[in-house]
């Protein structure tokens, strides 16, 4: 019973303790606001004394997920965490990993920008998350969670797709959802993978030329323009294949309603208070909230807008999933876009006169 024990923490926190009784073998970070919890979290829990996770302070976002290439190309269930300017430094580090298509899962949890911008929550960070970030024609699963459960919940889940598909996981989470305390039952304990285990799992990793097997090359570099054209072509249909299996989303009242609010994160939670408030004035809305942001459920959120009045998309940003919502429905539907800028977190009553305003 005591893993399933309800206890009261921080978004930041729940990753933290989560990525311990996940089996995580390493964790390599620098300190950012508004995460700065996480690491802060893992030095006070001490995993490497009861699990024997590795836990380091990296010098900088650049060192930090250069680590994580090392340990993933090893095949260890490694992380890191940061926000939005840190993770704009590790961009470098994650098109190489999905190059090279190494497991691996870093957090993102965002503040406004751009630049240094403020240590406020926002959801600025979209299209450098869904669009690949760094050089070249790549992606990475996004997880967006609206919860500290889900914080705690999407740690295992991001490994478990990130090793199933030997690609980078984000979880892309906000300030709101970091620094936020909830009631959340963490995961059960599962022991980090014994050495025999790993080298099972993944044959493909450098971990020694035992019993006289060949060397593993981990590398995303090919000289020959035929040979680069050609791990491209893998990564596609590796990408295609991601984007018929592993779309997941989440909608609410959206049968009957003429309205349909699209959010993801934070700004879902306060979209349904604005659809609390919509509805005891007699206007039917509902709820679709993107889960995976990275393969983007376009399927889904068309089918849930045919025939609606209206669509419109809540963000704390000046409009990045908006584009990916008017790409699924086609201007079948008209879908309107609200949002807050400079990390002002925008009031449910806000979006509720957007939708008078904009699609009424």
């Amino acid at each position: 019973m005591a893993d399933r024990e309800v206890t009261l923490m921080k978004g930041n926190e729940a990753i933290a303790r989560a990525a311990i009784r996940c089996g995580v073998d390493g964790y390599f970070g620098y300190p950012i606001t508004p995460q700065s919890e996480v690491i802060e979290t893992l030095a006070l829990e001490k995993p490497w004394e009861t699990t024997g996770m590795v836990v380091l302070q990296a010098e900088s976002e650049v060192a930090s997920i250069n680590m994580l290439y090392g340990a993933a190309g090893a095949g260890k269930r490694a992380m890191t965490s940061s926000s939005s300017p840190g993770v704009a430094l590790m961009q470098e580090g994650i098109a190489y990993m999905a190059g090279a298509e190494l497991p691996g899962v870093i957090v993102n949890v965002q503040r406004g920008g751009p630049g240094l911008g403020t240590i406020q929550p926002s959801q600025s960070d979209y299209f450098q998350a869904t669009r690949g970030g760094g050089n070249g024609d790549y992606y990475v699963i996004v997880l967006a969670p609206n919860s500290v459960q889900e914080m705690a919940d999407f740690v295992d889940l991001a490994f478990e797709l990130a090793f199933k598909y030997r690609i980078p996981a984000m979880i892309l989470s906000d300030g709101v959802i970091g620094q936020m305390m909830e009631k959340v039952v963490l995961p059960p304990f599962k022991p980090r993978r014994t050495e025999e285990e790993i080298m099972k799992e993944c044959p493909w990793a450098t971990f020694g030329c035992i019993g006289g097997r060949k060397p593993n090359i981990i590398t995303s570099l090919e000289l020959q323009p035929e040979a680069m054209e050609a791990h491209n072509i893998h990564l596609q249909k590796k990408y295609d294949e991601i984007r018929r299996t592993e779309v997941r989303y989440e909608t609410q009242q959206c049968d009957d309603a003429d309205y349909i609010i699209v959010a993801f994160g934070s700004a879902a939670r306060i979209a349904q208070k604005a659809i609390e408030i919509a509805r005891e004035e007699g206007i039917k809305v509902g709820l679709f909230r993107p889960i995976t942001l990275w393969p983007f459920p376009s399927e889904q959120v068309d089918a849930v807008a045919r025939g609606k009045k209206g669509v419109l998309v809540a963000e704390i940003n000046a409009g990045q999933m908006v584009e990916d919502v008017r790409l699924a429905i086609n201007g079948k539907e008209p879908v309107e876009h609200f949002g807050r800028l400079g990390g002002i977190v925008p009031d449910p009553d806000e979006i509720v006169n957007a939708l008078k305003t904009k699609l009424m």
